[in-house]
């Protein structure tokens, strides 16, 4: 029985993957913001089979509450054997945080860099163990300015959504590295066009795309939530690391999410907004 740690798991690709998990008897840990839907995907989720469900509340808007999440999760566990970094957002129009950093780059990164790392030894004391980031292909045809993450001089809710899952893959990178030896593996993955409320963000005028490509194109919940059980559980990928996947396959992701030096510049940067051993 693994201990299986999913952010963002009350809705979504997440909780299907909690109920997944659950299906074959591991322990879940199911972090969200809003303790209703905490309680109600905690009932999903033993009701599905689970060896023993936790909920942990967190928003990953606000360092503070990430390195609460941390704190508790040390003070519980002794051993964590999968962390997956899922929780994420999308925000049509520029937000900062109560911490003074662009929303989504906050929520859908720097949230799980910063948790990432405050769990680290845990997860090198744990291994053979998993660290998993939700990424998205949207990553493609993007790149990042360092001048200016926040996007501060012209805000587009595609592009910082596009840039963050970028990011989620270039950290992964390198932390895999860092890593390397240590029986830790970390990797990335799009999880498919899902059908989930994250669009519901886009503006007024896309919604009835979205809808017709909710009803036409895009996958459910439950199979995106496949391709976080599957890098999650399967014996296949246990030695796997620093890799993208698409389709539970290693996919080559786009030449600046290759880019090792990029990749080390992020960390370092993320580093400073988060200061994670402070």
């Amino acid at each position: 029985m693994k201990t299986i740690l999913i952010t963002g798991a009350t809705s979504g690709i997440g909780l299907a993957a909690a109920q997944q998990c659950a299906a074959s008897g591991h322990r879940l840990v199911l972090v969200g913001r809003n303790p209703r839907k905490l309680a109600d995907a905690a009932a999903a989720v033993r009701a599905a089979g689970a060896g023993g469900v936790d909920t942990l509340e967190c928003d990953f808007a606000s360092q503070a509450s990430v390195r609460q999440l941390a704190k508790s999760v040390l003070a519980q566990y002794d051993r964590l054997d999968v962390l997956a970094n899922n929780a994420g957002g999308y925000h049509k129009d520029r937000v900062e945080t109560v911490d003074g950093i662009e929303t989504t780059f906050a929520v859908n990164h720097l949230g799980g860099f910063l948790l990432t790392e405050l769990l680290t030894d845990l997860m090198v004391r744990s291994a053979p163990s998993r660290i998993l980031f939700t990424s998205s292909v949207l990553h493609f045809g993007v790149t990042l300015d360092f001048d200016d993450l926040g996007l501060q001089r012209k805000y587009s809710g595609e592009q910082a959504y596009s840039r963050s899952k970028l990011a989620n893959i270039l950290y992964a990178k390198a932390l895999a590295r860092r890593l390397e030896g240590t029986g830790v593996t970390v990797n990335a993955f799009h999880p498919g066009a899902v059908a989930t409320g994250i669009w519901d963000s886009l503006p007024w005028f896309g919604q009835p795309l979205v809808a017709l490509a909710k009803r036409l194109f895009m996958i459910t919940v439950e199979e995106g939530g496949q391709a976080l059980t599957y890098l999650a559980t399967d014996p296949e990928v246990g030695g796997v690391t620093g890799a993208y996947f698409q389709k539970n396959r290693i996919k080559i992701p786009s030449r600046r999410a290759q880019d090792d030096a990029l990749g080390q510049q992020l960390c370092e940067v993320s580093a400073t907004l988060v200061e994670p051993t402070g």
